[in-house]
């Protein structure tokens, strides 16, 4: 949505520029469909790179043929806007191959945040900046309006600006989190354990009130410490709401795969992401609960 700011992580290799390029639709998936929003502006920081003119000055290359700039509804003068890149109005005449390789990224930073774009992607924008250009970014970012995609292996970078991050979970797997870097290892790491040490989950338990034709498993728990009526009723019934909510995912999942409802119905698919989502969410705390009251 307009003003995420989604890192993306995983190895070389992965896939994170194929995934990106799905996005934006400079390619087509080999199956299934993809909704983009109408009307995308794209501006791309690793493509600028090959756009420098070694013989261009620095004004002329942030605005070529004019002393002013249009962000947005604001015009400022061309030598005032390199000012906010740490360029002094002397260097504003300088031409492009005086610039080390740190200026050279600053330079390519002011021509992206001047380009009429409503999406920012940038991969490994963090290379070669220097302390002061790097804040200067993370400050640039949090406070743009637009969507960006971000590529880093800078962690804390990453930390200080994304509001979701795309992970890379296996072959062609990806997962949204919630937040930064380490947003993203806590709530994985947490999942995972869950799903490996929570206790084996029983069946529904019988209607036989003392619990003999219970499963071994739960018999096991239950001899462990005498639970409340209402926690043992709660404990009773989270197999069967366990069993509920990941049959109810699997149900729209499956709706949701061949794209069509897309196409037909987009607010009730949008729904059915967002449940989703929800239940995600249901079956942890669920989990939790069950791993809390078995102890």
């Amino acid at each position: 949505l307009r003003g995420d700011k989604i890192g993306l992580i995983g190895p070389n290799g992965a896939g994170k520029t194929t995934l990106l390029k799905l996005i934006l639709g400079e390619i087509e998936p080999d199956s299934g469909r993809i909704q983009r929003g109408a009307n995308l502006q794209v501006a791309y920081f690793d493509q600028m790179r090959a756009a420098l003119d070694p013989d261009a000055t620095l004004e002329d290359f942030i605005s070529p043929g004019s002393e002013w700039i249009e962000i947005g509804a604001r015009r400022q003068h061309v030598k005032s806007y390199l000012g906010n890149f740490l360029f002094s109005p002397a260097r504003a005449a300088s031409p492009v191959r005086s610039l080390s390789g740190g200026e050279r990224n600053r330079l390519l930073l002011a021509r992206l945040f001047a380009r009429p774009a409503n999406v920012l992607v940038l991969d490994e924008p963090t290379n070669d900046l220097d302390i002061d250009t790097l804040e200067l970014l993370e400050e640039l970012l949090q406070t743009y309006e637009g969507t960006v995609f971000l590529v880093s292996h800078d962690r804390t970078f990453l930390d200080n600006v994304v509001t979701s991050t795309l992970a890379w979970d296996g072959p062609g797997q990806w997962r949204e989190y919630a937040g930064g870097v380490q947003d993203w290892l806590a709530q994985s790491a947490r999942w995972q354990a869950l799903r490996e040490t929570a206790p084996p989950r029983p069946t529904a338990p019988s209607a036989d009130k003392n619990g003999s034709d219970a499963p071994p498993v739960q018999r096991e728990q239950l001899s462990k410490r005498k639970l409340s009526y209402k926690d043992q009723r709660e404990l009773d019934q989270l197999p069967a709401r366990i069993e509920a909510l990941e049959a109810e995912q699997a149900d729209l999942r499956a709706r949701l795969a061949d794209g069509t409802l897309y196409q037909t119905d987009l607010p009730q698919a949008v729904a059915l992401q967002a449940r989703d989502s929800a239940i995600e969410d249901e079956l942890m705390s669920a989990l939790e609960r069950w791993e809390t009251l078995s102890q």
